[in-house]
């Protein structure tokens, strides 16, 4: 397992942004990503229920990131997302979401994610589509000053 680097101000993994979810993101041996983040109050939809969206933009990062386990210099810009809701995801502990490539067809690439529950029951399903561009054609300014290496060790164990 690998930690994969993290942003600034991302809104899914920035280390300084307060109002993000600050995600984690860890290669896994089986060539899998596993996204990672604690829940806060604001997080939620319905009470003690983790708003939709939030799931989705997890499960969106996570599938966009996988693409970078086997091209470390990839990037994707997504295209297309769909999901299906299947249980409720409590906010109450850590949220686990896993996902992998599912096709590459070089400048587009498709990728499919679960988020896991505790018993290991998949609460949220997607499947994307997404397009691989070069990092100066995706942000402004000094990216590299933006990406860095997430500091913060790893788990102890990552049950997905």
């Amino acid at each position: 397992m690998a930690a994969q680097n993290v942003s600034r101000m991302c809104m899914v993994c920035g280390v300084e942004n307060t109002e993000g979810l600050g995600a984690r993101f860890f290669e896994l041996e089986d060539g899998e990503l596993a996204g990672v983040f604690t829940p806060r109050a604001s997080h939620q939809g319905y009470p003690g229920r983790l708003h939709g969206g939030i799931a989705a933009t997890l499960l969106d990062e996570t599938i966009g990131r996988a693409i970078s386990i086997a091209d470390p210099g990839a990037w994707g810009v997504t295209v297309e997302l769909s999901l299906r809701y299947r249980k409720p995801v409590p906010v109450d502990r850590e949220v686990h979401a896993v996902a992998r490539i599912t096709r590459d067809g070089g400048r587009l690439f498709e990728g499919t994610g679960e988020i896991v529950l505790a018993d290991g029951s998949v609460a949220v399903e997607a499947a994307g589509k997404y397009l691989r561009m070069p990092i100066d054609r995706i942000a402004e300014g000094d990216f590299d000053t933006e990406w860095l290496a997430d500091e913060r060790g790893l788990p102890d164990t990552l049950d997905i």
